[in-house]
């Protein structure tokens, strides 16, 4: 091979076969790094997304069943079908998503491990609930202390191993992201070493028979600088859409999804307030129920229960407006925020009737019939559920439409980039070929 390289026809043998290797190499590097980022954008809309979505659900239907639970207890014998509905509705729906969600987690050691707590502790909370509402329909003051019980296991196990199911789908959907927009420096840095290689070649080849164009080797030229170019603008044009759909769809769904269960909390220690009745105190002395409906009320919207104006910046329905695009976005966001300040006044009034005494307009005021005359929290809370899921459903679909687009820059580029550079390889070699033939 060394004697060969020391004549004319040796060298340019190497050299069409160096220029032909790093062509095939340039069209496989370019094929893996691309069927990698493609299968990562795959997950991120078929896998870890609606993973995401699901475990944000398996929180938001414990909440929502421990606030239909206690809005239950305190109609007692009058508990209204929509509301025991309710609840059965969200168990069901938290149990069939924690066995989806089962089988579809992978090997996730950190989801798999709240999966199990979940599927332990649920049972334990379903049959404390139970005992509190046939206590309750006896009037036997134990259906309280149950139904506190019940609620601090809530609280205390199902709800942070569910958050914390969440936490670990939405780090897998963000390293998802990351992977489907890194870019492919490897085939990106050998598509340039094997044009610079070609123009070598190319320029070599003039230097040496005064002749400008060989054909073989500007085929094999454009061929890999199309591939270049396809791989620069279709990653580029991918990595913007994802960004999109992640800027102005997954954080959206994010923290609109957080806003939805908090306000299922607040609307959860509201009622336990009026179950409690003082029972329950902070180390301060105040009603423990009441203080966390505050900090609840805090992180929803900001502020104090007198608040007027715009929510804090910082608040979730301050951050989820600031994050909506679009008016059919916004609209939501802005109409649950109208009916969170709404919320808080009437919560107020419940608050002053209770400390003063009148426990019954209290109690009409946290859970009175859809339409009263001066409106109950209970109605106002339906209100920010509703516009909160109607803002989530507008995101999902903005989030799925870029995500789809940011997949879809990816078609064809893989198998284009093979076929491409096993053409410019054939082309060098011809065109070295072509050389060779005047040697002979």
């Amino acid at each position: 091979m060394a004697d060969a390289a020391t004549t004319e026809p040796g060298r340019l043998r190497v050299i069409g076969a160096v220029l032909a290797a790093l062509l095939v190499a340039f069209g496989a590097v370019t094929a893996w790094q691309v069927t990698d980022r493609s299968s990562a954008a795959d997950a991120v809309i078929d896998r870890s997304q609606p993973l995401s979505a699901d475990a944000a659900d398996i929180y938001r239907s414990l909440a929502d069943a421990d606030t239909a639970a206690a809005a239950g207890f305190l109609a007692g014998r009058d508990e209204p079908r929509t509301v025991r509905r309710r609840y059965e509705k969200d168990i069901g729906v938290a149990s069939e998503l924690l066995v989806k969600a089962a089988a579809d987690t992978g090997g996730s050691s950190s989801a798999r491990e709240q999966i199990a707590r979940l599927n332990q502790q649920l049972p334990v909370y379903t049959g404390l609930v139970e005992s509190a509402r046939a206590a309750g329909r006896q009037g036997l003051p134990l259906g309280g202390a149950y139904l506190r019980y019940a609620s601090d296991r809530m609280r205390e196990d199902l709800l942070p191993a569910a958050r914390a199911l969440y936490e670990a789908e939405t780090g897998r959907l963000r390293s998802d992201y990351a992977d489907a927009k890194s870019w492919p420096w490897t085939a990106l840095t050998t598509g340039v070493v094997a044009l610079g290689a070609l123009g070598w070649a190319q320029r070599r080849a003039f230097l040496r028979t005064n002749r400008v164009f060989n054909h073989g080797l500007l085929a094999g030229t454009a061929a890999g600088a199309v591939v270049l170019l396809w791989l620069t603008v279709g990653h580029a044009v991918a990595r913007a859409d994802l960004t999109d759909s992640y800027e102005n769809g997954a954080k959206s769904l994010q923290v609109l999804s957080e806003a939805r269960i908090a306000s299922l909390q607040a609307r959860g220690d509201e009622s336990l307030t009026l179950v409690a009745r003082g029972a329950v105190l902070t180390a301060s002395g105040d009603d423990a129920y009441e203080a966390s409906y505050r900090t609840g009320m805090r992180k929803l919207i900001g502020g104090d229960v007198t608040a007027s104006g715009e929510p804090a910046p910082d608040s979730l329905l301050g951050r989820a407006r600031s994050l909506a695009d679009g008016s059919e976005g916004r609209d939501p966001v802005l109409e649950a925020i109208h009916d969170v300040k709404q919320w808080q006044q009437r919560h107020g009034e419940a608050r002053t009737a209770d400390v003063g005494g009148y426990y019954g307009q209290a109690l009409a005021k946290v859970i009175g019939e859809k339409g009263s005359a001066r409106g109950s929290t209970g109605e106002s809370f339906d209100q920010v559920d509703t516009a909160l899921r109607q803002a989530l459903t507008h995101e999902e679909d903005d989030f799925r439409r870029a995500a789809e687009d940011g997949r879809g820059a990816f078609t064809g580029l893989a198998a284009g980039a093979a076929v491409l550079a096993v053409l410019g390889a054939a082309g060098a070699v011809l065109g070295i070929g072509r050389r060779l033939s005047e040697y002979r």
